[in-house]
């Protein structure tokens, strides 16, 4: 987004547009691009959010591609970028409307109602990927349904029958075959009474409030479908079914009309013991019906299993648990950001870029502990650069250090920086604000705390990979360096081979060890083939005696993307330590294991 406007106005506007709150934003989620119609999914332990983009200064509802956003703790997401887009589909033009993405057959697949080229009519085309960011590549090389109509949802019923809902003005629906790209049978249409999706006046035509965006779902053995109703403009309504495919009853509001868009779309997930409605308004700088973003909201089910009635706010849900400073952490892992923008980088993923003076990124819930030493960012710049000032509390708030960053003959030549740090120490929202002289600054593609002790708490040397195999050693078969996939970065640490469960790539830490004293592990796995179930291991030898402490519940991994294991584990031993490893193994088999972004503090 190009408009440069100053956070004061943008915080007015949000002011003036949503109920009041805290005074400290994080809704909308992202302020880079616009963005509508979320489809957030939950795989491996994150929420995968999938939106659309619609275009600065639309009039209309121009959209080209689809983004990709994805979260550990409702509160910073990380920008995974544009993997499908029309030119996904060689046969459509125009409209990259609301999709929703459903996962099976160790796939996901993206559907999208787009234009089709050769008739200028709105249908269903399916994306595919091996991995939840994509990219997508075209499953079909066709339509997979056309009936003029928008908005695709899918549900995979218990017994393993998906549907795929859609519909504006009529709700349909099709019972999906096992590919997830056919389908048996014929387009069924539910029938819309007042009974089913209440009562609208004034419209033979639409004679119910059901008007799109259909969000089918089950939960405790009922079915709800939320949907947009009664455009213009639109609140989000629900309905309740015993069964994927009716009979529907008519629930009520969930959210009222609200938001400065004429529009709005809902999606629904469980998280972390928690419950999250997502949706979209018309609230940063320049918004409307056409130029929206994507917020959420935390909320708890009624006793009766009914929806409560949902406010959008500017405050947003509270943090799921802290974020670790002391392994690599990219940059465009924001919860709130001022004037920048994202980019493809260079070096894998996105980078942080268009900075220029006074403009800043906000990470919620910074986990520093006892005390951070030093700062480092990996920057590039086609000028003379600028600072980076890291701040605690707000975009003016205690100053904590300053890295100053030259010019690095152009703005994907990627140089690291080191700074000192003095006085972050707790729990606290970081700001990295940007300062220097006129024009963009640099980029900025990642940046990590190193601790009081040296290396941030963290035991592991190369503990981000981006050395090679530095400091890391195999109990069984090869270890090499990685450049074809990373969690972050350019490189993972790839141990194939493997001949035993136990096997893994290792690290001896026994020097840095106190006994009795806590230790949290993060790291992150994925397996080179099958889906093995991972854990971190640590084994102590002491007066000649060996024993193992796991120290991060076992999780399955595969080889669709990267699955966090982290742990907390108090280490303690009787007489002298002579040998302490950490370690990631499998509980059984042998697949290759891939790891990266590892700390054990």
């Amino acid at each position: 987004m190009r408009a440069r406007l100053a956070w004061i106005t943008g915080l007015l506007c949000l002011t003036a547009l949503l109920p009041a709150t805290s005074a400290r934003a994080d809704n909308p989620i992202v302020q880079t691009i616009y963005t509508a119609d979320p489809a957030p999914l939950v795989h491996n332990g994150r929420v995968y959010l999938y939106t659309g983009h619609d275009e600065d200064g639309s009039t209309y509802f121009t959209m080209r591609d689809w983004r990709v956003y994805s979260s550990s703790d409702m509160a910073n997401w990380t920008d995974h970028g544009s993997p499908m887009s029309l030119a996904t589909f060689s046969w459509a033009d125009a409209n990259a409307w609301a999709g929703h993405v459903a996962y099976r057959n160790n796939k996901f697949y993206w559907y999208v109602p787009v234009r089709q080229r050769s008739t200028g009519r709105m249908v269903i085309g399916v994306g595919v990927s091996n991995s939840p960011t994509g990219p997508f590549t075209d499953a079909l090389g066709r339509p997979l349904v056309d009936n003029n109509e928008i908005d695709p949802n899918v549900i995979i019923d218990d017994d393993g029958q998906a549907y795929l809902y859609w519909g504006n003005p009529r709700l349909a629906y099709v019972r999906l075959n096992s590919d997830m790209i056919s389908y048996s049978g014929g387009i069924n249409y539910v029938s819309l009474t007042a009974a089913g999706f209440g009562a609208r006046s004034g419209n033979a035509q639409r004679p119910t409030l059901y008007e799109e965006g259909p969000w089918v779902y089950k939960r405790n053995g009922l079915y709800y479908n939320v949907f947009a109703a009664e455009c213009c403009s639109e609140f989000i309504a629900y309905s309740t079914a015993p069964s994927a495919t009716g009979p529907w009853t008519y629930r009520g509001t969930v959210m009222p009309r609200q938001g400065a868009s004429f529009t709005n779309h809902a999606g629904v997930v469980d998280f972390a013991g928690g419950s999250y409605f997502f949706y979209h308004n018309g609230a940063l700088p320049g918004g409307s019906g056409y130029t929206r973003s994507v917020a959420v909201e935390k909320f708890t089910y009624n006793g009766d299993g009914t929806i409560p009635t949902i406010n959008m706010t500017t405050a947003g849900p509270p943090q799921v648990g802290t974020l670790n400073p002391y392994v690599r952490q990219e940059a465009e892992t924001i919860a709130w950001s001022s004037g920048v923008e994202t980019e493809v980088s260079s070096e894998g993923g996105m980078n942080v870029g268009f900075i220029e003076n006074g403009d800043y990124i906000k990470v919620k819930g910074v986990a520093f502990g006892t005390g951070a030493s030093s700062f480092t960012a990996r920057v590039a710049s086609g000028t003379s650069g600028g600072r980076i000032e890291v701040r605690l509390g707000s975009a003016t708030g205690t100053l904590v250090g300053t890295c100053n960053v030259a010019g690095t003959g152009g703005w994907q030549n990627w140089s690291t920086v080191t700074c000192p740090i003095s006085g972050a120490t707790g729990t606290r929202d970081l700001y990295l604000r940007f300062a220097g002289n006129s024009g963009y600054l640099f980029n900025l593609n990642w940046w990590q705390f190193t601790g009081g002790g040296g290396s941030g708490g963290n035991l592991l040397t190369n503990g981000a990979m981006e050395d090679g195999t530095t400091g890391w050693t195999s109990s069984g078969g090869s270890l090499s360096s990685a450049t074809n996939v990373a969690h972050a970065g350019s490189r993972s640490l790839l141990n194939s081979g493997r001949t035993a469960s136990w096997q893994g790539p290792h690290q001896n830490v026994t020097a840095q060890l106190t006994n009795g004293k806590s230790y949290t592990t993060s790291v992150w796995v994925r397996s080179q083939s099958g889906t093995p179930s991972a854990k971190a291991t640590l084994t102590l030898t002491a007066n000649g005696t060996t024993s193992y402490l796991q120290l991060t519940p076992a999780q399955t991994v595969n080889t669709n993307g990267w699955t966090q294991l982290t742990g907390t584990a108090t280490v303690s031993w009787t007489g002298t330590l002579t040998n302490a490893s950490f370690y990631v193994e499998t509980a059984a088999g042998t697949d290759g294991l891939y790891i990266d972004d590892a700390s054990f503090q």
